[in-house]
């Protein structure tokens, strides 16, 4: 793209209209990363935290806050998901917890912004359940990984 989407011919904001787009079936998948203190993982893993579950209540944030994307961000459309899939995977090797969101829909604007939305609330939330036993977490690696459907086709994230 050569241009930015979201100003018109004034350069003033506004949403894009996507009326005359096809209804395609569209698919984004996002990745992020948070990286905790050994202890903090292990005392998520174990299920000691006090809170609760704390990869299931991050899950069910993630979820929904990809439903909610249109009110955080003032020129996203409101879409209809069809399908939110949130995979949280431990990596105690590294000390920090993977987050994979796949978002679907079949309409005429993408899922890229709902599936980013969901990737950083679910980790925020896992943050927010573990800031009291370690405020050294760190947010990292959050991106798209992949797109397909609409006018534009697939696109992949490609390594350098």
């Amino acid at each position: 793209m050569s241009q930015f989407t979201h100003f018109n011919e004034a350069n003033e904001a506004h949403m894009v209209d996507v009326g005359d787009k096809d209804f395609t079936s569209r698919v984004a998948v996002t990745e992020g990363f948070i990286s905790l203190q050994p202890t903090t993982l292990a005392l998520i893993l174990q299920g000691g935290h006090k809170k609760g579950d704390v990869l299931g209540i991050a899950r069910i944030a993630g979820i929904m806050a990809s439903k909610r994307t249109a009110d955080l961000i003032p020129l996203c459309h409101p879409i209809s998901l069809t399908h939110v899939e949130i995979a949280l995977t431990p990596e105690s090797e590294k000390n920090r917890i993977y987050c994979k969101v796949t978002a679907k829909t079949h309409g005429q604007t993408g899922v890229e912004m709902e599936a980013l939305t969901a990737t950083q609330i679910t980790l925020l939330t896992i943050y927010d359940m573990c800031k009291a036993v370690d405020r050294s977490m760190v947010i990292d690696g959050v991106r798209l990984l992949e797109k397909s459907g609409g006018k534009s086709g697939k696109w992949y994230l490609q390594e350098n």
